[in-house]
């Protein structure tokens, strides 16, 4: 494969979060000598309606499309969220670049901050992952999760929709019985502006979440923060960020990975862009996850950590309703941290995870060791 001209083409997906990372590895690899293009490719996981999702075959249905372009010698390399990559890829196509990662922790998201403890009884819980579901019901089995799918914004729209709304009901109310009481003396309204004052000073997400209906109220969402943050939204919207000890991230949440077909173009972008510290992390993490052959049809956090001479990982397998779990929590010796994560993985298997992760198949219906749920897309 080679490129056009001086020309590097990078696929990616259309989202706006999608963009957003594609565009940081394009600056990265751009110089002076290559100058570097996105390509937007509509991917099968973005044609597919919601109940579809469960029943994609094969893990990455945001992944293959891209690879597929790759393949084909359409364009020269694609740019993914790694969380969403199988584990089992064609033998010509490597992983050549590992960008430093961003926050691999999820965070939850409120209108006003509130921390998962203080959530009211029965709150619901909006996030389309079986990870986050399982970690949040084994913390709390009182809560209601909801599915909740789109892009980072239309997540975040979804959940303050109903607050801001209401927002709007009241003040616009209260304008009303200002009217009435426009001779009284005594009266005080009780807000510092009107509504069309409070409207003009909206940001745009919130004037959209002001517009939408949805179907759902959700009192908190669960969302990656990195794909939080690289959608410029973390300024927005009240968050607490999850301890990753319980609420254990996915293998490689918060990192991207380039990939192209094997050789001195792999090479190159290796050198420009690859992080020696999130390599390792990251090949630990899917390490474990291939090993233990999950997919994402299973409950399943993988985070590890470079610390000195040694990977300190935490694994945590459960089951769909939170209520069975086998973790562990182990330093890896950095020298060999594929076997020794290979190692751990044979540990937990033994240990129970097996049993989780076939029962979750046998929930799931899925008919195949890689058969996917609803992938976290786009970092979220």
């Amino acid at each position: 494969m080679t490129t056009r001209g001086d020309t590097l083409r990078l696929a990616t997906r259309g989202s706006d979060l999608a963009l957003r990372q594609a565009a940081t590895v394009r600056d990265q690899l751009s110089s002076r000598r290559r100058t570097v293009e996105l390509e937007e490719v509509e991917t099968t996981g973005d044609q597919l309606r919601d109940e579809l999702i469960h029943r994609l075959g094969k893990t990455g249905a945001f992944v293959r499309s891209l690879d597929e372009k790759v393949l084909a010698g359409e364009l020269d390399a694609a740019v993914h969220s790694m969380k969403d990559m199988p584990t089992e890829r064609p033998d010509d196509l490597v992983v050549a670049g590992v960008p430093e990662r961003a926050a691999a922790t999820d965070v939850l998201v409120t209108p006003e901050g509130t921390a998962l403890a203080d959530l009211p009884e029965g709150a619901v819980v909006g996030t389309s992952s079986l990870r986050r579901q399982a970690q949040l019901l084994a913390e709390r089995s009182d809560l209601q999760v909801e599915p909740l799918r789109g892009n980072v914004d239309t997540r975040v729209e979804k959940l303050l929709a109903p607050t801001m709304q209401r927002e709007h009901q009241e003040r616009h109310e209260a304008e009303q019985e200002r009217k009435e009481h426009v001779d009284d003396d005594e009266y005080e309204f009780p807000y510092d502006r009107d509504v069309e004052a409070w409207f003009d000073g909206l940001a745009e997400l919130e004037r959209r979440a002001l517009e939408r209906e949805p179907d759902v109220e959700y009192d908190a969402i669960v969302l990656a923060k990195a794909g939080l943050d690289r959608a410029g939204l973390s300024h927005h919207v009240e968050t607490v960020e999850l301890d990753p000890e319980r609420f254990v991230p996915a293998p490689g949440q918060g990192a991207l990975a380039v990939t192209v077909v094997d050789g001195d173009l792999a090479e190159t972008i290796h050198e420009r862009i690859d992080h020696a510290r999130t390599r390792v992390e990251t090949t630990v993490e899917r390490t474990v996850l291939a090993e233990l052959g999950g997919g994402c049809v299973a409950p399943i956090g993988v985070f590890a950590s470079l610390e000195g001479g040694a990977v300190r990982t935490v694994v945590r397998v459960l089951s769909r309703d939170g209520e069975e779990a086998v973790e562990a929590t182990r330093d890896l010796p950095v020298e060999r941290h594929v076997s020794a994560a290979q190692d751990l993985a044979a540990d937990l298997a033994e240990e129970g995870a097996d049993d989780l992760i076939a029962e979750a198949k046998r929930e799931s219906g899925a008919a195949d060791d890689d058969a996917a749920t609803a992938r976290e897309e786009d970092e979220t």
